[in-house]
């Protein structure tokens, strides 16, 4: 009788350490990397980067785009990788920051990597949109060239400045694409959503470094981004009561992550929640260049501010 107890006891403290058990990083099978969300009717699209980079480097690499969805915020299941800069004739290189958005029952997918030299550039990181009938694709090349190249923005005396790209659908149909190292830049989109409608706007939000993230939340505009001025890098945000500006300053919302001095800012509302999505270093052998998507939760202000996110282990519970 004994033995039976012990072994009950033993199965039930096996069960609550398994619900006790770390959720984050939420992506386990690889090293993801940059999450950009996005919530298409009841289920999240979780669009990432990937890297491969060995144990000892000390550079990155990133081979291709997965994207992984869920319906509680908890269970992902992994689609593998459906989009890689060869998928783009003009394309070398990396596949940098990126993020997906649904218009017209159509959806486009604004990547982040190299352009060949040729007679279109002379190089440098430059913006990519890739398009399709479904949010995990397949995907093919929206234009056939690149729609942002490094020579159409001078500001940064650097060749990488032109990644990271976030886009935004406003409340009167019209689209803006921010994006940015070392600077922050946007143009308008016109309704196809892969032609500029603006001229390039730049500006330099307070500490900003990389990666911003743009959305709108009961009537003002949020721009988070990877900031601090030097790495390790800290999610720092500015609010505006117009897309164009101008942005106040608002302070830190993610202190630095652990093992890892990126971090990239990926925030959604879904089934009644708010949600903020980050990669660290958690994952074992994991760096700043193998990296791992974490999710926790984003809790507003009366005044619409934004507490600062706590990091957890635990990650967010599900929803149904």
């Amino acid at each position: 009788m004994q033995l039976k107890r012990n072994v009950l006891f033993s199965f039930v403290f096996m069960l609550l350490a398994m619900n006790l058990e770390a959720q984050n990083p939420i992506i386990k099978d690889i090293f993801a990397t940059d999450p950009a969300p996005m919530v298409y009717h009841d289920t999240v699209f979780l669009y990432t980067g990937h890297d491969t980079a060995s144990v000892t480097a000390t550079n990155y690499k990133m081979p291709d785009w997965h994207v992984y969805t869920s319906t509680d915020m908890v269970n992902w299941k992994d689609y593998g990788a459906v989009l890689s800069p060869h998928t783009f004739s003009w394309a070398t290189g990396d596949a940098y920051a990126a993020q997906c958005i649904e218009r017209n029952g159509k959806f486009y997918w604004y990547v982040a990597t190299f352009h060949k030299k040729d007679s279109v550039s002379n190089g440098g990181a430059a913006i990519g949109v890739a398009v399709s009938d479904h949010p995990t694709g397949p995907f093919k090349d929206a234009i056939g060239k690149a729609l942002i190249t490094n020579e159409m923005t001078t500001d940064m005396k650097y060749g990488w400045d032109d990644i990271d790209p976030t886009v935004f659908i406003d409340d009167d149909g019209q689209a803006y694409l921010f994006w940015g190292n070392g600077s922050c830049k946007w143009i308008k989109l016109k309704d196809n959503m892969i032609e500029a409608a603006s001229p390039i706007t730049t500006f330099k939000p307070e500490h900003y470094i990389e990666g911003p993230w743009v959305y709108k939340r009961n009537g003002l505009y949020y721009l988070v981004y990877a900031g601090a001025g030097t790495k390790p890098e800290m999610i720092e945000y500015c609010t505006a009561k117009n897309i164009e500006g101008p942005w106040v300053y608002r302070g830190i919302i993610q202190g630095n992550v652990f093992n890892s001095f990126t971090t990239h800012p990926g925030i959604i509302d879904f089934k009644g929640k708010s949600y903020f999505f980050y990669h660290n270093g958690a994952l074992p052998t994991g760096g700043s260049y193998r990296r791992s998507i974490c999710v926790d939760y984003l809790h507003y202000n009366a005044d619409g501010t934004i507490q600062k996110v706590i990091q957890t282990k635990q990650g967010v519970e599900a929803v149904k």
